[in-house]
């Protein structure tokens, strides 16, 4: 079965949608038939975005990135440096 990508609003929105559904009664089956997510799917979403609004989501994911981006340029310095600490001491 392929699995489906969301993006952070398409997720905000079907918890939002999910929010509503529940508020007007409807039992937690039918909330997660109707978005089209499994139970640990929608708690993992709920985890992560649940309080976000649409902005927050955006600069969220734009952190996460830099973030990422950051953590690959250290490990390529740290690499480095232990290439030139090893070529000085003429263990190579």
């Amino acid at each position: 079965m392929a699995r489906k990508r969301y993006t952070s609003e398409q997720i905000i929105g079907h918890l939002r949608q999910a929010e509503i559904m529940v508020g007007r009664g409807c039992g937690m089956e039918e909330v997660l038939r109707e978005i089209g997510v499994t139970a640990n799917t929608y708690y993992r979403w709920r985890k992560e975005y649940g309080g976000l609004g649409l902005d927050q989501a955006r600069r969220l994911k734009d952190l996460e990135q830099e973030n990422a981006r950051l953590k690959r340029a250290v490990a390529d310095l740290t690499l480095d440096n232990l290439i030139l600490k090893e070529v000085t001491t003429g263990k190579y």
